[in-house]
């Protein structure tokens, strides 16, 4: 069976407590669809010419944590990482209780592949305010990642038990229940996911794979469908589908989604091990 990955676990920004000139800045900005409870920043705001502006700002506000938190956020939309690492560090030095501040930049450190550093900054954050869920789904990350269930577990839970409305802690408790064959709790979880951010495609995969483990065929194919309307370049939903035909008997609808998944990705074994299976 294909397994999911956690395709969308890597976070988003928070932008607490801006000053009345940094709001300007934002206000107009679309807020798009995403999978966190967190402020998100539009892409938009990791051009230069927002950098520009909010580069103005911390000129005129240098002792201001929150000036230099807003543009280290741009910087990390715009994927100049060590740029927003030294703005998050500043914000930090300025204002040693900045727990948002500790959260942002443990999100660059995780997309530098610095985990323990990362781990390190959510950590001091919750140290700072124990309620803040956005930092125990980062952290129950990147334990999931490092192969630390248990930890991972917890942190997730605890985000819940908070009442976080951020899917990603719904849908990776999923995905830990799903690896140990706890398929009634996954589905409950991918459909809280669901439930949060229905048009995230990841949510209704992980759901339908483990339908697929309960049996329930038919509902697995309408998760894996409503999937690749949402995105129709995911291999692993092509692979998915393709594994339902293939289990009824449907040989030829299989090896064309085989097919589909693997010209998504060549690399992706399930995919080419299927056209094997299902050729001719």
């Amino acid at each position: 069976m294909v397994r999911p990955k956690n395709r969308y676990n890597k976070g988003n920004f928070a932008v607490p407590a801006l000053m009345p000139v940094v709001v300007s800045l934002f206000l107009t900005s679309c807020q798009p669809t995403n999978l966190s409870n967190s402020v998100r920043i539009d892409p938009e705001q990791g051009s230069e010419a927002n950098i520009t502006s909010l580069t103005s700002v911390v000129d005129n506000n240098p002792n201001s944590p929150e000036a230099y938190n807003v543009r280290g956020t741009a910087y990390g939309r715009a994927g100049k990482n060590r740029e927003a690492l030294a703005d998050f560090t500043q914000a930090i030095k300025l204002n040693g209780g900045f727990y948002q501040a500790f959260a942002n930049r443990a999100l660059i450190y995780r997309q530098m592949g610095d985990a323990l550093r990362a781990a390190e900054d959510y950590s001091r954050a919750l140290k700072i305010n124990p309620q803040y869920d956005v930092a125990y789904i980062g952290r129950g990350t990147i334990y999931y990642q490092s192969k630390r269930e248990k930890e991972a577990m917890r942190d997730f839970q605890r985000a819940i038990q908070l009442g976080s409305t951020n899917p990603r802690a719904y849908h990776s408790r999923g995905l830990i229940h799903q690896n140990n064959r706890r398929h009634a709790l996954a589905v409950e979880d991918f459909s809280s996911a669901i439930s949060l951010s229905p048009d995230a495609p990841e949510p209704y995969n992980g759901r339908g794979i483990s339908y697929l483990a309960q049996g329930a065929d038919q509902n697995a194919l309408e998760d894996f469908n409503r999937a690749l309307r949402l995105d129709e370049k995911n291999a692993e939903s092509w692979a998915n589908q393709a594994l339902v035909y293939e289990r009824r008997g449907n040989k030829k609808r299989a090896f064309k989604s085989y097919a589909r998944a693997s010209n998504l990705d060549s690399s992706y074994r399930p995919a080419r091990e299927g056209m094997k299976r299902t050729r001719g």
